[in-house]
């Protein structure tokens, strides 16, 4: 089965695989408006946006309809951080998707990386 078959559409093909360069999605954006990293949580409000916005977008979008992460929307979308991150922000100004920042305040907090370090050598 081919991945337009399976859903993708045209911008992907089993063979060659993305047909369009990430940078065109975003128009050659690289910074995002909104302040967005990877662990914000965004998610789709009651606000539909109004104009053609790309199917990019759109995927985003649907993505979002519990609250996820940027990194896991990157992901899902097969797309660099910082495209992500510019598509996110769109959607953010338009009113579409709200952003709420992550949990904690110290990402590098050193009993959280000790904690994800021992878990780690709990699963090897």
């Amino acid at each position: 089965m081919s991945a337009a078959a399976a859903g993708d559409g045209p911008w992907l093909d089993d063979a060659a695989g993305r047909l369009v360069r990430p940078y065109t999605v975003s128009n050659g954006r690289t910074r995002p408006t909104a302040t967005l990293d990877l662990l914000t949580q965004v998610m789709a409000g009651a606000t539909i946006p109004l104009g053609y916005l790309g199917p990019e977008h759109a995927q985003a979008l649907d993505l979002c309809r519990a609250p996820v992460s940027v990194a896991e929307v990157a992901a899902h979308l097969k797309l660099p951080a910082a495209v992500t991150k510019v598509l996110l922000s769109d959607l953010v100004d338009c009113g579409a998707l709200t952003a709420r920042p992550p949990a904690f305040h110290n990402p590098t907090d050193r009993s959280l990386l000790e904690a994800v370090l021992d878990g780690l050598r709990r699963q090897l």
